[in-house]
């Protein structure tokens, strides 16, 4: 395990791509017992060393304010001990969980006088390139930890100070353990490795995630020669149909701006059918602003309510990110449909209806990776139950889609066992 700082002569992207490559290689070859200790070591070392991580953090958040950060990072980067012990619980529970390495899968098809199946595997070395959520380090080594890939963690100057004291105290623990040298490694923002270089060592690297606003994905997206899992966060759509519930409305809102603190699938474009009582529209807005939302409206809203913001044209496809809520009439469901696919984020969108056609048609014909029929989309990293614990969640169609979690970080190989018969 390596934090590399000033001094270091090795802090190339190649060298550090390199490095953990090969730690990957033997990362894949240790037994499940072993990286279970290390995820329940991980979590211990996090829990003793709570209140110098708090200090770091401290640090960070004054540096932050004094280069006027964007309020939204600022928000994004304050640990709390509630933010800290969900961390560790995430760590021990991935040490408990069944390891998704070696589990053997029936394949699809048959060769004759051969039995032929898959079995998963690790992808190998991992890169998160992330702003802020300085505990999102912190799970990303847990769940690559579990699925025996190795991980790179460049975070954003913003947390660096935070970042530093959660890398030493994860490292410790893996070394403890005894793990590969090198299957965690964590660079300083502005100095041993730019984004460009470290995303286009597709010789060593297997993956590369990059988290936050969408600006910093698309930079990673363009840069990299690697393979990239992009994440998607906000702009997500809700029709609400007339046979929708104002209650219903009105919930999936608010429940869906829950997941706190990166508010990863919260509903902030409306599609409202024409034939929606205004006076329901009235009282849903008012509702939102007693929970301290702002409201926007499209230009026909606007000239019914004048007392709505305009929203600009670029709005209906960027996140907010905040409290901020904007509405828009359509004509129909296929009019809703067509928006949301041209316009949404396409990770999480959903409806509120009483119908179970137009549930039927949004669910089939809306093009995005997940899709909630009167449920709320909230965002759970980890449900304190079960197996489900989730880095984030990706709008792409390509490497994988949806959801990221330990699936996502393994891969399979195909294996043709012969009979032996002549």
């Amino acid at each position: 395990m390596m934090i590399f700082d000033d001094s270091s002569l090795d802090s190339d992207s190649a060298y550090v791509a390199r490095r953990a490559n090969l730690a990957s290689l033997e990362l894949a070859g240790t037994k499940s017992a072993e990286r279970a200790a290390a995820l329940q070591a991980m979590a211990l070392a996090l829990k003793r060393r709570q209140n110098e991580i708090l200090e770091a953090n401290t640090l960070d958040l004054e540096a932050s304010r004094d280069m006027a950060i964007p309020e939204l990072i600022v928000d994004w980067l304050k640990l709390t001990p509630e933010r800290i012990k969900t961390t560790v619980q995430i760590l021990q529970r991935l040490g408990e969980m069944p390891d998704p390495i070696g589990r053997v899968i029936n394949a699809s098809y048959q060769v004759d006088r051969c039995q032929v199946y898959s079995q998963s595997l690790p992808l190998g070395a991992i890169a998160l390139i992330y702003e802020a959520f300085p505990e999102l380090g912190a799970i990303a080594a847990g769940l690559c930890l579990k699925s025996a890939n190795s991980l790179i963690l460049k975070g954003g100057s913003e947390s660096w100070q935070t970042n530093a004291v959660i890398g030493e105290a994860l490292s410790s623990a893996i070394d403890e353990v005894g793990l590969p040298s090198g299957c965690l490694q964590v660079l300083p923002p502005d100095r041993g490795a730019s984004i460009r270089d470290l995303v286009t060592q597709d010789e060593y690297l297997n993956l590369i995630i990059p988290y936050g606003r969408p600006s910093l994905v698309q930079q990673v997206v363009r840069q990299c020669t690697v393979p990239v899992l992009r994440s998607a966060m906000g702009n997500c759509y809700l029709y609400w149909s007339p046979t929708g519930s104002l209650e219903m409305a009105r919930w999936m809102i608010l429940d869906s701006h829950q997941s706190v603190p990166d508010p990863v699938n919260a509903i902030e474009k409306v599609l409202i059918d024409r034939n929606q009582k205004p006076s329901s529209l009235v009282r849903l807005w008012n509702s939102l602003k007693e929970k301290g939302f702002q409201i926007r409206g499209d230009a026909e809203l606007v000239a019914d309510f004048p007392e709505l913001q305009l929203a600009e044209t670029s709005e209906w496809t960027q996140p907010y990110l905040n409290k901020t809520i904007a509405f828009k009439v359509v004509d129909s469901l296929g009019m809703a449909i067509g928006w949301i696919n041209r316009y949404s984020s396409g990770h999480a969108d959903s409806i509120a209806t009483e119908s179970y056609l137009e549930s039927r048609q949004f669910a089939l014909d809306v093009n995005s990776a997940s899709t909630f029929i009167n449920a709320s989309p909230r965002f759970w990293r980890y449900q304190n139950r079960g197996d489900a614990i989730f880095l984030g969640m990706s709008n792409q169609k390509g490497y994988r889609r949806g959801l990221i979690g330990l699936d996502t970080l393994t891969t399979i190989k195909e294996i043709v066992q012969g009979n032996g018969l002549f």
